[in-house]
C-alpha cells in the first residue's frame, strides 16, 4: 500500500496549513506527525486519509493498482477522540453494526475484542453510560481490529489511564507489524514506536520532507 503526496497543499480560507508537500507513505511502516497545537497535525492526517481534498497538488493511492480517492475508506481505519460512537447502542451492538460495512480481522470475534480491551463486563451496556476512557477504548478497538492495511491514529491515548495506555502499546505491538500506521501526536509515548517523524513546523517553513527523515 502506498499513499503519495505530490506538490500537495491544503488551506482553509486564506490560511495555508501546508504547501508543496512531496512525500510517500508505504506499507509496512510507522510515521509520526508532530507539532504544536494548531500546527495542522490532524489536518494532515485527515488529508492523507481522504477526508479532506487537496487545495493544490494531488494525493494518490495504490495497492498493486490505483485506488480512486472515493474508495480509500475501504483500506483504512481511524481512531480519534473527536469521532462519535453511536451512544444509544451497546458495545456489542456497535461492533456488530460496524462489522456490517467494514470487516474485522480474521479469527477475532466481538467477545474476544471486548475481552482484549477490558470491556467484557460492559458489552451489553449502552455506550452513553461509558466513561471517556471506556469510549476511547471502543474507538481504538474499531480501528485496530478492522481488516485494513492503513491505520490512522490521532492523539490515540486521550482520556486513557495507565492501564489504557498499556493496552494501546500492546495493540500496536500485536496488530501493526504489517500495516501502514500514521500517528498524529505531541506525546512521545504515543508515537515512540514510529520509524519516521514528520514535523509540521518544518513543513510550514518550507523545508523539504524526504522519506529518509
Amino acid at each position: 500500500m502506498r499513499i503519495t503526496l505530490t506538490d500537495a497543499g491544503k488551506r482553509f480560507n486564506r490560511e495555508w496549513i501546508f504547501r508543496h508537500l512531496n512525500y510517500q507513505f508505504s506499507l509496512p511502516d510507522a510515521y509520526a506527525i508532530t507539532g504544536p497545537n494548531g500546527s495542522g497535525k490532524s489536518t494532515l492526517l485527515q488529508f492523507v486519509g481522504g477526508a479532506l481534498m487537496p487545495s493544490e497538488g494531488k494525493i494518490s493511492y495504490s495497492n498493486a493498482r490505483d485506488i480512486p480517492p472515493t474508495a480509500i475508506f475501504q483500506y483504512l481505519s481511524i481512531a480519534a477522540p473527536y469521532l462519535e460512537t453511536v451512544e444509544e447502542m451497546t458495545a456489542n451492538e456497535f461492533f456488530r453494526f460496524h462489522q456490517s460495512f467494514k470487516p474485522f480481522l480474521p479469527g477475532i470475534s466481538i467477545p474476544q475484542m471486548l475481552d482484549i480491551i477490558g470491556l467484557s463486563d460492559a458489552g451489553d451496556k449502552q455506550i452513553r453510560y461509558y466513561s471517556s476512557g471506556m469510549k476511547q477504548r471502543v474507538r481504538l478497538a474499531q480501528a485496530f481490529f478492522c481488516n485494513t492495511p492503513v491505520l490512522l491514529l490521532d492523539e490515540p491515548t486521550t482520556n486513557l489511564d495507565a492501564p489504557g495506555i498499556a493496552l494501546y502499546h500492546q495493540l500496536i505491538k500485536t496488530y501493526c507489524s504489517d500495516r501502514l500506521v500514521l500517528v498524529s501526536s505531541n506525546d512521545p509515548q504515543e508515537y515512540g514506536f514510529c520509524n519516521r517523524v514528520i514535523e509540521m513546523e518544518k513543513i510550514k517553513k518550507g523545508q523539504r520532507m524526504t522519506n529518509d527523515s
